[in-house]
C-alpha cells in the first residue's frame, strides 16, 4: 500500500522556522518531522510514499537525494576525491516527490498525484502531526467496511490549558494540559479508496471541506478512534514540547526500534 503526505503548505503560524524550509523539514531531535511520519508508516510495513511538494519543496528532493549521506558515517579523501562509508542507515523507501504547485490547496495536491496512486487503496496524512497510530488496524477497519471510501482517525483534541474540577468555589483536582482532553477531531491518518478523486475538482479543492462533507453526508466515510498520543506541530510552542518528548525519551509516536 502507499501513503500520500501533503508537505506543501507554507507554515505561517510557524514562521520562525518556515521562513527558511518547508514546515516537514523542521527537525524534531535532528530529523525532520517528515521522516518521524514515515518511519511511523514503515514500523507498520507501508514503504512506499509519495510527497506532495510545494513550498521550498527542492528542500526535501535535496535531502532524500542526499539521504545516504545523511545518515552515514563518511571519511572524504580530499586529494583522491575518494569518499569511504563506514556505517549507514539506509530506510526500506521507495519516495515520489511530486511537485503539485505552490498555491494549491489540500485537495488540489491530491488530485495532481493521482496518477501515481492507482486504482488501489492508500494510505493519506498530513506533514507535521505524528502520534502512536495503530496504522494496521486503521487499514483493516477500512477494507472491513464494504461502504466506506475514506476512514478518517478521530483523535482528541490535546489540551493547551490546565483544566480543574471545581467544588463550590474552591479547586478539588487540577492538572496542567492533560492528555486526551478535548473532543474528538480529525487526526489527519487517513485510508481512502480511488473512488475519492471523483471527489476533486481542481487545484482549488479543499480535502477537509466539500470533499469530505460531501463523503460523510453520502454515508461513506468510517472513522477509527485513536485513544492514545497524537499531537500536531502547528507552533513553535508545539515544536518544543514535541522536541522535549523526544529528548526525554517520552516520545510516545516512536514505535519503530
Amino acid at each position: 500500500m502507499k501513503a500520500v503526505i501533503l508537505a506543501g503548505g507554507y507554515g505561517t503560524r510557524l514562521s520562525e522556522e518556515t521562513t527558511t524550509t518547508p514546515k516537514p523539514m523542521v527537525e524534531i531531535g535532528g530529523n525532520p518531522i517528515l521522516w518521524h511520519i514515515m518511519k511511523i508508516y514503515s514500523a507498520h510495513g507501508i514503504n512506499d510514499f509519495i510527497i506532495c511538494l510545494g513550498y521550498k519543496g527542492y528542500i526535501i528532493k535535496e535531502y532524500f537525494a542526499n539521504y545516504f549521506l545523511h545518515t552515514s558515517d563518511v571519511t572524504f579523501d580530499m586529494k583522491m576525491n575518494v569518499m569511504k562509508t563506514h556505517t549507514s542507515h539506509a530506510e526500506p523507501w521507495t519516495v515520489t516527490l511530486v511537485d503539485t504547485g505552490e498555491n494549491t490547496m489540500t485537495g488540489g495536491r491530491l488530485k495532481r498525484v493521482q496518477k501515481y496512486v492507482g486504482d488501489e487503496d492508500f494510505c493519506f496524512t498530513y506533514g507535521d502531526g505524528i502520534g502512536d497510530v495503530d496504522i494496521t488496524q486503521l487499514i483493516k477497519q477500512h477494507a472491513a467496511d464494504d461502504d466506506a471510501i475514506a476512514t478518517v482517525t478521530g483523535v482528541r483534541q490535546p489540551s493547551r490549558f490546565g483544566v480543574f474540577n471545581l467544588a463550590g468555589n474552591k479547586v478539588s483536582h487540577f492538572q496542567e494540559k492533560p492528555e486526551g482532553a478535548g473532543g474528538w477531531i480529525n487526526g489527519g491518518y487517513f485510508v481512502l479508496s480511488s473512488s475519492v478523486f471523483d471527489y476533486l475538482d481542481n487545484d482549488e479543492t479543499v480535502w477537509e471541506t466539500e470533499p469530505m462533507q460531501k463523503i460523510a453526508a453520502n454515508n461513506l466515510m468510517s472513522v477509527y478512534l485513536h485513544e492514545g498520543f497524537w499531537h500536531p506541530m502547528d507552533t513553535l510552542r508545539d515544536k518544543h514540547l514535541l522536541e522535549n518528548l523526544w529528548n526525554t525519551q517520552q516520545a510516545k509516536w516512536k514505535i519503530w526500534n
